[in-house]
């Protein structure tokens, strides 16, 4: 490993996000472990998302603003420019659970002698940064390749990456480039620790019908290409009792 470098990259991607991105900002420079780099990847934002990120300045940020191809090439581009040793993607609106979040991902890095993936669970806050529920897929105590044949069982923001075994979004996923970027660093990973707690409050602002349709058809298709189709086929049949469970919950709230 490289002593010199951060020990984390977090990466923000924004785009015209001035109504959510200042929580994150406080949430990074709140952490009390400090080998960090924060990098936001702005797609040329037309609010006031960069002003908002000029006034809360930090020596561990550094910004870039130009046009992209969407969130995942955003995000391409801050694996390619990122110095740290781990990856962390935080999205604006998004925040850490608690100040010493980073510092118990840290200890977990050294008990375990920097394992592949460190991962842990997600509660969900609204716009006022209150508690509004859990995660519907709870990440399990031994995560595995395996373990996405049933889901994204890690939120993408709790799943702490190795940099050197990650790889680049895949383009052709619009919606799921995330859940497929996860299963490809679980299949060079070696060893994925759990960190007890919460590590992220993940803002829950409710997902387009659109948008989720296509995003649940574009994880059938990767489920299909890493773990089969006929399994895929099973395994759907399977979840249609949970996704029926909360379809009505979603209906009576």
């Amino acid at each position: 490993m490289d002593d010199t470098a951060p020990l984390f990259s977090i990466i923000t991607v924004t785009y015209n996000a001035s109504a959510t991105i200042r929580p994150t900002l406080e949430s990074v420079d709140r952490q009390t472990f400090r080998s960090y780099e924060h990098l936001i990847i702005d797609g040329e934002s037309a609010d006031e998302t960069l002003a908002i990120v000029a006034s809360m300045p930090s020596e561990l940020r550094k910004v870039s603003s130009e046009p992209d191809h969407g969130i995942y090439d955003a995000m391409n581009k801050g694996i390619s420019v990122a110095q740290g040793q781990y990856l962390i993607f935080l999205n604006a609106g998004d925040s850490f659970y608690s100040d010493t979040t980073l510092e118990s991902i840290s200890d977990a890095v050294e008990k375990n002698d920097y394992p592949g993936i460190l991962y842990g669970q997600t509660r969900l806050v609204d716009s006022s940064r209150r508690f509004v529920g859990e995660r519907h897929l709870k990440a399990p105590d031994k995560l595995t390749y395996e373990s996405f044949a049933n889901g994204m069982v890690v939120c993408h923001q709790a799943f702490v990456a190795l940099r050197r075994l990650a790889p680049l979004y895949d383009l052709r996923y619009r919606f799921s480039a995330d859940f497929d970027w996860c299963i490809q660093c679980l299949q060079h990973s070696r060893k994925n620790v759990l960190v007890p707690g919460y590590l992220i409050d993940y803002l829950d602002e409710g997902v387009t019908t659109a948008n989720h349709k296509a995003s649940l058809k574009e994880r059938f298709r990767i489920m299909c290409y890493y773990y089969g189709t006929i399994p895929t086929i099973i395994r759907h049949l399977r979840f249609l009792p949970r996704y029926l469970k909360r379809k009505s919950r979603h209906l009576k709230q």
